[in-house]
């Protein structure tokens, strides 16, 4: 288990093979909370490759010392990120708009 927030990772291994590989990582709040959003690839048993980049929310509770994930949301495409970039957006233009 991670200590820190720098130390938490996507990656997972099995078998000696990679079948989660961490690509880049964003960590939106930290502290006894902490929410991280992932950019990773899965591999593809079949065509033997890394597939197409995913993202992935993940929350931390920390206890005792170590996270632990309680929660996430997996964005299983690029088309559903685009969709959640373009609703949160509009609200936020929207907000803007209302100040």
């Amino acid at each position: 288990m991670a200590e820190t927030v720098d130390e938490l990772s996507i990656d997972y291994s099995e078998d000696g093979m990679l079948l989660v590989k961490q690509l880049d990582k964003k960590v939106l709040t930290k502290g006894a909370w902490s929410t991280i959003i992932y950019k990773h690839q899965d591999w593809d048993k079949r065509k033997e490759e890394y597939g197409k980049p995913k993202f992935s929310i993940r929350r931390y509770q920390k206890r005792n010392g170590e996270y632990m994930q309680k929660s996430k949301f997996n964005i299983s495409s690029e088309g559903q990120a685009k969709d959640l970039i373009a609703a949160l957006q509009g609200w936020l233009d929207e907000s803007d708009t209302a100040d």
